[in-house]
C-alpha cells in the first residue's frame, strides 16, 4: 500500500473517532468500512515484528468501541512464489473495537500479500502487496541512505530528549575521550567502548559485570543490519545509575546510559528492557508493548478500585508503601515479592507474596509506578495498559519521560508519597476525569513507544552524536569485532549494492 493511502487511512480512522459516536458493543464490522494501516503494511520497514491496526467500523460509518470477538478479522500472509511462508501471525484484540496485528517473518520473500478477511469476505483494501523484496530482522541488507531509511520509518524529525542529552556536548572528541574516560571510570564502572566503523560494530568492555552488554551488542547489530550507521566511538554505562556528575561548566564526559536523572550529564537511551522487548516480540519475551494491548483487564467499571503495586524491595519509599498497604488495605494492595537490599526487614515487611502476571495487573484501576534502584523500567507497559498510572515524583527519567505531562498522561504523587491516600481517593471521586488519564496515557504509549519509534530514536540519537565529532574515530587496540549471528538456515540475498562491491 502507498504512504499516501496508508497516511488517507490514518486520517480517516482519526475523524471518525473524533466526530462519530462509537457504535454500541452488538454492532457488527463492515468489511468496506472497516479501516487497515500501519507500518506492517509497508515492505521497507523492517522490524523483528511488523505490525497493523484493524478498526472495526459498522456500515453506517462508527467505529465500535468494544470487541466484536477475538477470532472476527482473519489474516493469511502469502507470498505468490513460494508455497510455504516461514511467518508467525497473531491477532490480538485490543478491547477496544481495534485490533493489533503483529507478524514475526523467519525468511526474506520477494513479494507479500496481506490477506485480512471478514467472514471471508476482504477488508477494506485487502489484499496489501508489499512489494518486496520483504527482508526479515535477520537478514543483513542495510539501507546506505539514512535519509531515506528515516523517510520509509516515518521517524520524527527530533526527539526533544536527544535534544537537552547533546545540547551539552558542541563537540566530542573521540581520541581524548578513549584516553580519558577508561583512566576515569574504567576501574570502578561497567563501560563497554564500542566504535562503529564501516558498519561494523566493535566493542572492548571495562569493569567486572558486562553481561548487559548483550543489549547494547543487538540494538546495534539489528540497526547496522536495516541502515548505514555513521562511522562513531562512544562508552556505554552498563550499570543502573548514571555516571557524569560534573557540572556543565566542568570537563564533562559524554557516557550513554539507559537512565538519566536532574543531577547528571548522561546521554539517555531507550532501556534495556523496552530494547530487549522490541527485539524478542514473539521471541524470548511474553511482555512487550505489544502483547499488553491485547491484556489490559477487564472493562474499565469492572475493575477493583484500588491502587497496585508488586515488586522487590530496591527503594526505601517500596517499603514505605508496603507499611501504608498495610494500615489501608482498602485502598492499597502493595507487597513484595523479593527481598534483595533490606533483608534485616524482611519480618517487618514480609511475608513475600507470589508473583503476579503483569497482565494481572490491570484488574486494578490504579497502578503505583515508583522508582527501584532508578526509573522503573516498567512505565511504559503500565501506561500501555488499560489503567492509570499514579507516578512517583523523581529525578530519575527515561528517554520518553520529558514528553509526559501531568494530570494529562498520569496522576502525579510526592516522592516521599505523602500525597498518595489523598490521590487516591481523588480518583476514587473522579472516575470519568481519571479514565480519561488512563486513555490518555495509553494512546501515549501506542504513539511513542512501539518498536517502529525505538529503533527512530536510537538511530537519531547516533547520527547526531555522530555529528559531533571533531576527531576521527578508531578501532582501538583491545576491541573485538561483534559479529552478526548466522542465519544459515534462511539466508537472504541482499538487492542492495553494498559500498564495498563497488570498489
Amino acid at each position: 500500500m502507498s504512504l499516501r493511502l496508508s497516511s488517507w487511512l490514518l486520517l480517516l480512522f482519526c475523524l471518525f473517532r473524533h466526530e462519530l459516536p462509537g457504535a454500541q458493543a452488538d454492532s457488527v464490522p463492515s468489511a468496506a468500512k472497516t479501516l487497515v494501516w500501519g507500518p506492517g503494511l509497508e515492505a521497507n520497514i523492517v522490524l523483528p515484528a511488523r505490525f497493523f491496526y484493524i478498526q472495526a467500523v459498522d456500515s453506517s460509518g462508527r467505529n465500535l468501541t468494544a470487541s466484536p470477538g477475538e477470532k472476527t478479522f482473519e489474516v493469511k500472509i502469502v507470498s505468490p512464489v513460494e508455497e510455504f511462508t516461514r511467518i508467525w501471525i497473531q491477532v490480538l484484540d485490543r478491547q477496544d473495537g481495534s485490533f493489533l496485528v503483529r507478524y514475526r517473518m523467519y525468511a526474506t520473500y520477494t513479494d507479500l500479500y496481506i490477506h485480512i478477511l471478514l467472514k471471508n469476505k476482504h477488508v477494506a483494501n485487502s489484499p496489501f502487496i508489499l512489494n518486496g523484496p520483504v527482508y526479515h530482522e535477520g537478514c543483513d541488507c542495510p539501507q546506505s541512505s539514512g535519509s531515506v531509511w528515516e523517510t520509509h520509518m516515518h521517524c520524527p524529525q527530533s526527539f526533544p530528549q536527544i535534544d537537552r542529552d547533546l545540547a551539552l556536548y558542541a563537540s566530542v572528541d573521540p581520541e581524548r575521550n578513549a584516553q580519558e574516560i577508561p583512566q576515569r571510570f574504567g576501574q570502578r564502572q561497567s563501560l563497554c567502548h564500542y566504535t562503529v566503523k564501516s558498519n561494523k560494530v566493535y566493542v572492548k568492555t571495562f569493569g567486572e559485570h558486562v553481561g548487559f552488554r548483550i543489549f547494547m551488542d543487538s540494538i546495534l547489530l539489528s540497526l547496522t543490519r536495516k541502515v548505514q550507521l555513521p562511522d562513531m566511538e562512544f562508552f556505554v554505562n552498563l550499570g543502573d545509575w548514571p555516571l557524569e556528575k560534573r557540572k556543565p561548566t566542568e570537563k564533562i564526559h559524554p557516557i550513554f546510559s539507559w537512565c538519566g536523572s536532574n543531577n547528571t550529564r548522561d546521554i539517555v537511551m531507550p532501556t534495556y528492557d523496552l530494547t530487549e522487548s522490541v527485539l524478542e516480540t514473539m521471541g524470548r519475551v511474553s511482555l512487550d508493548m505489544m502483547s499488553v494491548q491485547a491484556n489490559t483487564g477487564p472493562p474499565w467499571p469492572e475493575k477493583n478500585a484500588t491502587a497496585f503495586w508488586r515488586g522487590r524491595d530496591s527503594r526505601q519509599e517500596r517499603l514505605e508503601l508496603v507499611k501504608l498497604s498495610r494500615a489501608h488495605p482498602n485502598m492499597i494492595d502493595a507487597a513484595f515479592t523479593n527481598f534483595f537490599f533490606f533483608k534485616h526487614d524482611e519480618s517487618l515487611y514480609g511475608p513475600l507474596v507470589k508473583h503476579v502476571s503483569f497482565f494481572d495487573f490491570f484488574k486494578y484501576k490504579y497502578q503505583i509506578n515508583i522508582d527501584g534502584t532508578v526509573a522503573a523500567y516498567r512505565l511504559p507497559y503500565l501506561l500501555a495498559g488499560d489503567s492509570v498510572v499514579l507516578k512517583q515524583d523523581s529525578s530519575y527519567y527515561e528517554h520518553f519521560y520529558n514528553e509526559l505531562r501531568p494530570w494529562e498522561h498520569y496522576i502525579p504523587i510526592r516522592a516521599d508519597l505523602g500525597d498518595l491516600l489523598e490521590k487516591i481517593q481523588w480518583a476514587r471521586d473522579h472516575d470519568e476525569e481519571v479514565k480519561k488519564i488512563a486513555l490518555t496515557g495509553q494512546q501515549f504509549a501506542r504513539n511513542h513507544l512501539m518498536g517502529d519509534r525505538v529503533f527512530c530514536y536510537y538511530y537519531k540519537l547516533f547520527q547526531e552524536y555522530a555529528k559531533r565529532q571533531v576527531t576521527e574515530p578508531n578501532i582501538r587496540e583491545g576491541m573485538e569485532l561483534v559479529e552478526q549471528p548466522s542465519d544459515d538456515l534462511f539466508p537472504c540475498s541482499c538487492h542492495r549494492t553494498r559500498a564495498k562491491d563497488e570498489l
